[in-house]
């Protein structure tokens, strides 16, 4: 997913000054911003208050939206580097087509992953006939030095690992949880989780004390160690946890996102994750002249022209404000 304007001044961001080594709740302001189409979402990462969980570097939570009369989604082809990029449904279908040749909808509860390395292109799009409902989350995870020139990949898992116990069902999709294990192919310690709790379920979840955590609500109402959390809302909780107090007070669900502190400083711009300034103004002239991201073939429209850069320099920014 794209948005054409840049969601914040070009900034380095990572490094591990500014991770809260111990539990903390740090409740996180969405911002919303309309993406093509009807699709409007609420970003939560990168967030004024905190800019990265583990290497989870971007996380945009849209829906349930009514699209039965709209086109849906529609996000022209546009470009990315040095990261991964998670599709996560809840409700209704996308449509991925990438400069791979890669063309696959994307079911509920469904990973699709594309690992953009060095390069890649892609769109996405609500298909002509959709569900009357459109809920999910976009996710990016920035990639280590030692693997972000890979060779750009697309992977579609339709049938993840689940963990159960009463009033709790827990597909993996990313990572490790509780000795389950999800295929989606990652390059750094990390996880995610999406956690469906009924009314009433009170759970332990078990976590890794070296990981730093969030939980973002996708739909009910829950309490994460005791704090109260509505649909959009975005729970920082450091690390030095062992484990992670829920309790629903709803039919609820829940995205769970953590990692190992990421331990690279990132320039991160428009849908470029870099390492200086100059790379970033590379890769955009890449993208304008249509060199090295390829082409993505099929989708019904122009691709989207890439922002300018801003005029300011490049600003250090940790990982947190």
């Amino acid at each position: 997913m794209s948005d054409p304007r840049p969601p914040f001044p070009a900034a380095v961001r990572g490094g591990h000054q500014d991770v809260a080594a111990h539990p903390v709740r740090e409740l996180l302001a969405p911002r919303e911003t309309a993406l093509g189409g009807s699709t409007v979402v609420r970003r939560l990462l990168p967030n004024l208050g905190r800019r990265m969980v583990g290497a989870w570097c971007f996380v945009d939570h849209y829906g349930p939206d009514d699209i039965a009369d709209q086109p849906g989604m529609q996000v022209p082809p546009h470009p990315h580097m040095g990261l991964q990029t998670v599709s996560w449904l809840h409700q209704g279908e996308v449509l991925h087509r990438d400069s791979l040749g890669s063309l696959q909808t994307v079911r509920p509860r469904e990973l699709g992953l594309m690992t953009s390395g060095r390069a890649i292109s892609h769109s996405e799009e609500s298909p002509r006939e959709h569900a009357r409902l459109l809920h999910g989350a976009q996710l990016w995870v920035a990639l280590p030095d030692a693997h972000r020139h890979t060779t750009p990949a697309f992977e579609h898992h339709p049938d993840l690992p689940r963990i159960t116990a009463a009033g709790l069902d827990a597909h993996l999709i990313l990572g490790t949880l509780d000795g389950t294990t999800s295929p989606g192919t990652t390059h750094t310690p990390l996880v995610g989780a999406d956690l469906t709790l009924r009314q009433g379920a009170h759970h332990r979840l078990p976590l890794e004390r070296d990981f730093e955590y969030a939980v973002l609500t996708m739909s009910g109402r829950t309490e994460a160690d005791g704090v109260p959390l509505e649909p959009g809302s975005m729970l920082y909780l450091g690390c030095g946890r062992d484990e992670l107090p829920l309790r629903a007070l709803t039919d609820s669900s829940l995205l769970l996102l953590g990692g190992e502190p990421f331990e690279e400083e990132i320039v991160m711009w428009w849908n470029f994750i870099g390492r200086t300034g100059e790379e970033i103004a590379q890769a955009r002239e890449e993208w304008t002249t249509g060199t090295r991201f390829g082409e993505v073939h099929g989708y019904d429209g122009a691709r989207l022209d890439a922002p300018a850069l801003p005029a300011t320099p490049l600003k250090a920014r940790g990982r947190s404000r």
